[in-house]
């Protein structure tokens, strides 16, 4: 009985999470693209182009987290070797996307930050 109505509850939330994550990745990328184009036609300094796609693989990080909650609900109730392999390749795309875009972010951090100063005599 408790495992029919969490299958019950389950489908919905898998659905809704999904369409979160679908609607969290296209608006990012409307706004990317806006952002892209504003810049070829209007270009400003590399540092501003960089943020772009900084933001960009933020959002894509929290699409692909919610991606992620969705497929761990599914898997967890409907444990099938797709299910689990799909939950794998999502969690691997991931952690690839958050390891780069922590490293660019500490890259560009380490940037601004103002360097030693010089002595002047």
């Amino acid at each position: 009985m408790i495992r029919q109505w969490l299958m019950l509850m389950s489908e919905p939330a898998v659905d809704i999470i999904d369409l979160m994550a679908t609607l969290i990745i296209c608006f990012a990328t409307v706004v990317a693209f806006v952002r892209v184009v504003v810049q070829v036609f209007k270009p400003d300094t590399h540092e501003k182009a960089r943020q772009v796609w900084l933001d960009y693989g933020r959002w894509l990080v929290a699409g692909l987290t919610f991606q992620l909650a969705a497929d761990v609900i599914e898997s967890s109730i409907v444990p099938t070797w797709e299910a689990i392999a799909q939950l794998g390749a999502v969690a691997l795309i991931r952690t690839f996307l958050n390891y780069f875009l922590e490293r660019d972010i500490a890259e560009i951090r380490a940037r601004k930050r103002p360097g030693p100063a010089l002595e002047t005599e």
